[in-house]
């Protein structure tokens, strides 16, 4: 299994985010990255997926957005050019641009048909081959120096030719919010599974009863991270459950599941966290994140230290 392209859903409509995602797409909102440059959010996930060997991304959009990202991006890249005086930040950040925009293609999901029928979309971009799948709304940062959230997932599924999810062992309260899978670990693989069962979004019972994983901590499961490498065949399994759908959306996970019925599926405990810009103040957790990850670490954390003891002061807006 040999990855370089990567696809990145991005047609929901961003409602938690309402009512800034009103106005522009959610993956084109600006974060400032661990290299200390502002860009859109879907910029550092491409760059995610580039940084880890990737050579193409598609992005699944809502009709019409494709135009507005590239129109957006060429736009930013000019920008940066010509009204920033040759700032050498300027300069670096539409180099990137620069890179990254002839790598990009476009899906459309002409209706909100469910996050498995989003993925279908790009079937025509993948062709034959496999694929790293991110989601729009996700940010990765990885506990290791050397390897990024991505890289990982690649790695293993190129080494182990196989389907390749990756999770994160997350506490039961919040299985609720996410795709959980349960398995055996792979006793040469440190942090590997083989996938045996997963459900979206189960409660804790469902999740007490059928998606126990020996080895985790108690109270703990497996739950996805937001990123998988796939085989294409999961577009045939997708487009029988899109012919056998009836009204109901196409979601993933059961797409999922039935390729662990056919074939070896794996899953990664990714040294690494995941954050959710769509949950509550998930912005603003993510952007702290890459504040505290990248080069002007020392300066994002003295400046959180200095926010918490003017809100603490007397006076001041925890106060107020």
């Amino acid at each position: 299994m040999k990855i370089r392209k990567a696809v990145i859903t991005a047609a929901g409509r961003g409602a938690r985010l309402y009512p800034v995602a009103d106005t522009v797409q959610k993956a084109m909102l600006p974060l400032v990255d661990r290299d200390g440059l502002a860009k859109p959010l879907v910029q550092i996930i491409a760059e995610e997926a580039i940084r880890s060997g990737i050579e193409e991304v598609c992005i699944v959009c809502a009709p019409g957005d494709e135009e507005q990202y590239l129109r957006q991006l060429r736009l930013l890249r000019e920008n940066l050019r010509g009204a920033c005086g040759g700032a050498g930040w300027a300069c670096e950040q539409a180099a990137r641009l620069e890179d990254l925009i002839p790598r990009l293609s476009f899906a459309v999901q002409e209706e909100p048909l469910g996050y498995g029928h989003a993925v279908w979309c790009a079937r025509d971009f993948v062709g034959r081959e496999s694929f790293l799948l991110l989601l729009d709304d996700h940010l990765y940062i990885s506990a290791l120096r050397d390897r990024r959230c991505a890289e990982q997932v690649i790695r293993l599924a190129e080494q182990e030719d196989a389907a390749v999810s990756a999770v994160q062992s997350t506490h039961e309260r919040h299985v609720g919010r996410y795709g959980t899978v349960s398995g055996r670990r792979m006793p040469d693989l440190d942090g590997v599974y083989q996938v045996e069962r997963i459900l979206e979004k189960p409660s804790v019972s469902q999740a007490e009863l059928q998606l126990q994983t020996p080895g985790l901590r108690t109270a703990h499961y497996l739950c996805f991270f937001g990123m998988h490498a796939l085989p294409h065949r999961i577009f045939d399994i997708l487009g029988e459950g899109l012919a056998a759908r009836g009204d109901a959306e196409l979601q993933l996970t059961p797409a999922l599941q039935e390729l662990a019925n056919r074939e070896r599926c794996l899953a990664l405990e990714v040294s690494g966290i995941r954050y959710d810009i769509s949950a509550k103040f998930g912005l603003m957790q993510a952007q702290i994140a890459l504040g505290a990850a990248g080069t002007d670490r020392d300066g994002v954390l003295r400046a959180i230290i200095e926010l918490l003891a003017e809100t603490d002061r007397p006076g001041g807006p925890a106060s107020a």
